[in-house]
């Protein structure tokens, strides 16, 4: 709706840089902003609706049990919450006192203790833990991880991210040897990650989704599991779950975009590949530029065109290119994690044929307008 943009006076944008949450994460299939539609305007029992929609998510899974939560940090928040309160009454109403009776540790590997927009000890913290880092930011072993665990630690978190170090870090499923050996869950943040089902499968107590990701529901988050794990999460919704409560709507339309996610056919890497490859021959053509293909840093089945600008040939940092075309009549987010190494991402996920040439043809602009840094 164009009115909209207008009557509030926003600018619309070409979202280049993935499922990010500063864009609005994604854009669910009609179908399920029918079924949001739906929970709007209709009342249920809620407990009722989290318990049979979760158990009904778990039979798709193939796991013990489910539930919707907010977004992905309130179920790292929660779920932390949830393994430390456990079933105890007076600490889910006291919950921050839990440091002075009961373990509260949670350790993670040194390289997974990332800002993904927020630093994940915040997320600790709310849910009232204290971060322990295992390893180092260059490598964390099993071994490493094992060192770390205490009698105060109440459980190992495993962060499952492109923002993480990659090398020399272990497994989800050497964590998950790593919390049977002290008897203790395996919570795994899986926020971004596509598959659904492989990290439960590896060992995973808890396993946590973002609802507006990959699965492309509204925003919402998922918390899957052993089922005596996500009953102490749904425990939360009477503690720190009270303050990011999700809705009706949220619950049911996260439920049928999951439901959708598994029965429809995902665009690949190479399909992601053959729609960039005129865009990246495009920019190839001009002066000061060199672009490509490149993978996932993740391992997921993901395909970018990275764009290499040559900031003396081109007299502008990358910096500066990213800053203007954000700042543009129309506002194009790129990945810009690697600005600093004159590198750019385009993700083709979200963008139409017609919108890379208008990325092409804003950067052609720019580059032939003569702007210096």
């Amino acid at each position: 709706m164009s009115s909209i943009y207008e009557k509030y006076g926003l600018k619309q944008v070409i979202n280049a840089s993935g499922r990010m949450t500063i864009l609005g994460v994604s854009t669910p299939a009609a179908d399920v902003v029918d079924t949001v539609k739906y929970g709007l305007n209709h009342y249920f029992e809620m407990n009722d609706l989290v318990d049979k929609t979760g158990a009904y998510i778990a039979s798709l899974l193939g796991c013990e049990d489910a539930v919707v939560v907010s977004c992905a940090s309130a179920g790292i928040a929660q779920s932390v919450a949830a393994v430390i309160v456990k079933d105890n009454d007076w600490l889910l109403e006291n919950l921050h006192a839990a440091p002075l009776i009961v373990p509260h540790h949670i350790v993670v590997p040194k390289g997974h203790n990332v800002n993904y927009g927020a630093p994940v000890g915040t997320m600790v913290a709310l849910g009232g833990g204290r971060l322990v880092e295992a390893g180092y930011a260059n490598e964390c072993s099993a071994a490493q991880l094992s060192a770390a665990v205490t009698p105060q630690t109440a459980a190992i978190l495993y962060i499952k991210s492109h923002h993480c170090v990659q090398k020399s870090h272990l497994s989800v499923e050497q964590a998950a040897a790593v919390a049977r050996q002290h008897n203790l869950p395996l919570i795994v943040d899986a926020a971004a990650e596509e598959d659904l089902q492989r990290y439960y499968q590896g060992g995973a107590d808890l396993v946590i989704y973002s609802g507006a990701k990959a699965i492309e529901g509204p925003t919402s988050g998922l918390v899957m599991g052993r089922k005596k794990y996500v009953e102490w999460v749904k425990r939360q919704s009477q503690g720190i779950g009270r303050a990011m409560k999700v809705g009706k709507e949220g619950i049911l339309g996260l439920t049928q975009a999951i439901e959708n996610y598994l029965q429809q056919p995902k665009m690949s890497g190479a399909q992601m590949v053959e729609k960039m490859t005129p865009f990246i021959d495009n920019l190839n053509a001009l002066d000061g530029i060199s672009a490509r293909v490149v993978w996932d840093a993740a391992g997921r089945d993901i395909a970018r065109a990275e764009i290499h600008f040559d900031e003396l040939k081109i007299g502008l940092t990358t910096g500066d290119v990213v800053h203007r075309l954000k700042t543009g009549e129309i506002a194009i987010y790129f990945r810009g994690y690697k600005a600093n190494e004159g590198i750019v991402e385009v993700d083709v996920r979200s963008v139409s044929p017609e919108q890379l040439n208008t990325i092409y043809i804003s950067v052609r602009a720019l580059l032939s307008g003569g702007e210096k840094a």
